[in-house]
């Protein structure tokens, strides 16, 4: 019998990484992803390079080109397949705060209705599986915002006599009575109705409460991909908007194949209804300027960019996450991935792409530093 998985979103950042990792452990992977990301943001957002490479390189991978919120179409994949569905990593989503804004019914039926139709498919074909959220610190809305910081040369940084100092904030923040925008708002939705799975039926799913998720993989855009937008801006010369705080908003940033095996070390003994902080935490983490800084560093030339004095609605001023919950229960998780390390990676790969070298401003290649 064959062991499966299945992934949404999977041409995009986290999906891809998922695709690769269970390829490699043995899983025949179906993949849903119809690049609702190039609608959201853009040709340039496309994910449809990333698709093709899944399926240059796997043969076990099936893509659907289908919409989450499609009940008909989520049920009849999940029917072909019935118990022999293991896992289901779920990650496709609306992810900007910006663009929710724009469009608030279509950013609720994506993020919300559409992981109802997951949970209820899995609960009608495979109740066994595990079932796995990409949630968002979002959630928390701007309650961040309230603790006590403190102002640095090149960040925000919160007070070191505050319990969250030495490891950043744990699972027990509120997320209630507080500004979430409209995004944090539809995937506080899809998280409470993924914990009452858990909860009511008794079946293994999990929130994982991403900081800032980051890789070599991400279609990095202006209102989504923090490090991969400001490293293509660096190598093309495109000019970058710095939005609010002085550029010292600080994020955790936590590499695409760190998360992935957060996600299979759950798999190996679920907990039903769990949630789990998941960032870079203390080991991985930048501020807006000091993330400039290193980009700099490593492409070898001077970035463009302006400053707006407007901070995006939402926005955190400081988050680092503290995933000691996560590791106290899956002790086996070690994190890889560092912050320059993860800089070096994207660097890398934007200065390869295709769509980033046909946008160069010179044909002279460049090397890393």
């Amino acid at each position: 019998m064959s062991r499966v998985a299945l992934v949404t979103g999977s041409a995009g950042l986290i999906g891809a990484e998922a695709v690769r990792f269970l390829s490699r452990e043995g899983f025949d992977v179906v993949g849903i992803d119809n690049n609702m990301r190039a609608e959201f943001f853009g040709a340039e957002a496309s994910t449809l390079w990333s698709r093709q490479q899944l399926l240059d390189e796997y043969q076990t991978y099936i893509h659907h080109d289908v919409d989450i919120r499609s009940e008909e179409q989520i049920n009849a994949i999940f029917a072909e397949y019935q118990t022999d569905l293991e896992l289901i990593i779920h990650t496709a989503a609306q992810p900007s705060h910006d663009w929710a804004a724009r469009d608030p019914m279509v950013d609720f039926s994506v993020n919300a209705t559409g992981t109802l139709n997951l949970l209820e498919a899995t609960r009608k074909h495979a109740p066994e599986a595990s079932f796995i959220f990409t949630s968002t610190n979002k959630v928390y809305g701007d309650n961040p915002n309230r603790l006590p910081l403190v102002e640095l040369e090149s960040r925000w940084e919160i007070d070191p006599s505050h319990a969250y100092f030495e490891q950043g904030i744990d699972e027990s923040m509120s997320v209630d009575q507080t500004k979430h925008s409209l995004f944090g708002a539809s995937k506080l939705a899809a998280d409470a109705l993924v914990q009452e799975y858990g909860q009511y039926f008794g079946m293994n799913t999990v929130c994982f409460r991403g900081g800032c998720l980051t890789g070599p993989g991400h279609s990095g855009t202006q209102l989504h991909g923090f490090l991969s937008y400001l490293a293509k801006c660096c190598i093309t010369g495109d000019q970058y908007t710095v939005f609010g705080y002085q550029g010292k908003q600080v994020r955790d940033n936590i590499h695409s194949l760190d998360l992935v095996k957060m996600f299979w070390e759950y798999h190996q003994n679920p907990r039903p209804g769990e949630v789990y902080n998941a960032g870079g935490g203390r080991f991985s983490n930048c501020s807006m300027q000091e993330a400039i800084r290193m980009c700099e560093e490593i492409v070898g030339q001077k970035m463009n960019f302006t400053y707006s004095e407007e901070n995006r609605i939402g926005d955190h001023i400081w988050y680092i996450s503290d995933t000691t919950k996560f590791r106290a229960d899956y002790p086996n998780w070690q994190q890889q991935y560092g912050i320059e390390e993860i800089l070096h990676e994207i660097c890398s790969a934007a200065m390869t792409h295709v769509e980033f070298n046909e946008t160069r401003k010179t044909s002279q290649p460049k090397t890393l530093a």
